[in-house]
């Protein structure tokens, strides 16, 4: 048994002590932790990363996974795990997957999760596949004492052993449109009559009155407080006459139509009851920031509403999946969306395959029902800060929402939105968020209302 040439010179050269357990060879790092017979908790891994300015490496815990959007906010950089190629290269004393966290021993910049340096002796791979190396605490702060600190990681596993979800396989589930729960019957034609010329609300209110569910949706809105116009209405056509609109019926029909029967739980972190919460709060936020921003603020309403509808198609399609992802949001507050979707789908480092999330998913969903295009491009692209391109108002919009909901505990994105940032990008002062926490106040009680008595 021997060490990887460098690692041993160098810990040789600082005068560390360290102490070498051999292993039967093993085909990777997982198979080592196992054959220690130790918990998972007292290894700690290096996880490489790579853009135009070099390679830095990420030591933390093996039974936790690096949040690596968390990692590009924190060093401004986009880093992206190397290829295995890519790490043969620059480790070639290491055998494949087995890289010692010790980034002094290549001449390589380290960030070290906060978790790691808490005292306690260690684990860590000694770059073979037979050789294991423990370190107690004290020499482990020496080894890291160049390293900047920080909070880098997702704890629990997650899909890790599961390849990275590929655009064909996403494609391919949705052109299977049939699986899908079909769009109830009567919100395209709703949307037809809306659109056509010379619309006449009372033949509207005549089609919505043919299924109670939408007759009940409808009237909740009217008569909430959400409205300037709203007060004492008995019917649909008093409804749409007086309260809501051709253009707001419809968009409200649409979007009530969309979230039903993909079978998601009610409850949890990412259930319907959350999801729609958080829908109805994007949408209206966004129906009162449009007008500042010189869009149409019944398209900001729907490209608010329906933004996240990917997570139901995650849900739906992807069950086993969607679960696990509840499980990293519940156990991972702070984390990102995206690092957690990353997690659970791939990072998508191959060609051909898709770092997916919800928002792509719900872009590509959005275009096969042929909803307007900024509803598409504001579902595909909410997640990506600094957004430029088309429809980009409506893009800003959905995310200053979020950034401002986000404080409120409202909503499953954990991005660092920086808000000042898109309040220049859209011509607003920063004196605006004052006047958008006064809708939210002004909004709440009937939203909340709202939200409760949608039926599940």
């Amino acid at each position: 048994m021997a060490l990887a040439a460098r690692l041993e010179q160098y810990l040789s050269e600082q005068g560390l002590s360290y102490r070498e357990l051999a292993i039967e060879p093993v085909p990777n790092l997982d198979a080592a932790v196992i054959a220690s017979g130790r918990s998972q908790h007292d290894f700690v891994q290096a996880t490489l990363l790579l853009d135009i300015d070099g390679v830095v490496m990420a030591v933390h815990r093996f039974d936790s996974a690096l949040d690596i959007p968390a990692v590009q906010q924190l060093t401004g950089r986009r880093l992206q795990p190397l290829t295995a190629r890519q790490s043969k290269r620059l480790f070639e004393d290491c055998e494949p997957g087995f890289v010692p966290p010790v980034g002094g021993a290549y001449r390589v910049p380290v960030l070290v999760d906060e978790d790691v340096i808490n005292g306690q002796p260690v684990l860590f791979s000694g770059g073979r596949n037979d050789a294991l190396v423990e370190i107690d605490g004290e020499t482990l702060k020496i080894l890291l004492a160049d390293a900047f600190r920080a909070r880098l990681v997702i704890h629990g596993q997650g899909g890790s052993d599961r390849g990275a979800l590929t655009l064909d396989e996403v494609a391919g589930k949705l052109r299977n449109i049939y699986r899908l729960p079909p769009m109830p019957a009567l919100a395209p034609q709703i949307r037809s009559m809306a659109t056509s010329e010379g619309a006449v609300a009372e033949d509207l209110a005549d089609v919505i009155e043919l299924d109670p569910s939408l007759t009940a949706q409808i009237l909740r809105y009217a008569r909430s407080g959400l409205f300037e116009t709203s007060g004492e209405t008995e019917t649909v056509r008093q409804a749409v006459t007086r309260v809501l609109g051709v253009d707001r019926v419809a968009h409200i029909v649409q979007g009530s139509a969309l979230v039903g029967g993909f079978g998601i739980p009610r409850d949890g972190i990412l259930g319907m009851q959350a999801f729609w919460s958080h829908a109805l709060y994007c949408g209206f936020l966004c129906q009162r920031i449009a007008p500042r921003c010189g869009v149409d603020r019944d398209m900001a309403y729907l490209c608010g509403l329906l933004h996240n509808f990917g997570l139901l198609l995650l849900g739906y399609l992807f069950p086993a999946e969607f679960e696990e992802l509840s499980r990293l949001r519940e156990s991972n507050p702070e984390a990102s969306m995206k690092a957690l979707e990353q997690q659970v789908f791939g990072h998508g480092d191959e060609e051909g395959e898709l770092a997916v999330g919800h928002g792509a998913i719900g872009g590509l969903f959005h275009r096969f029902w042929q909803l307007p295009e900024p509803v598409i491009k504001a579902a595909g692209m909410h997640q990506y800060q600094g957004y430029t391109g088309e429809h980009e108002t409506y893009v800003l919009i959905v995310q200053l929402a979020n950034g401002l909901l986000k404080s409120r505990g409202i909503g499953d994105e954990f991005n660092e939105d920086n808000v000042p940032v898109l309040l220049a990008s859209l011509g607003l002062r920063q004196d605006a968020v004052y006047d958008f926490e006064k809708d939210i106040d002004s909004l709440s009680p009937d939203l909340d209302a709202l939200t409760s008595s949608r039926p599940s």
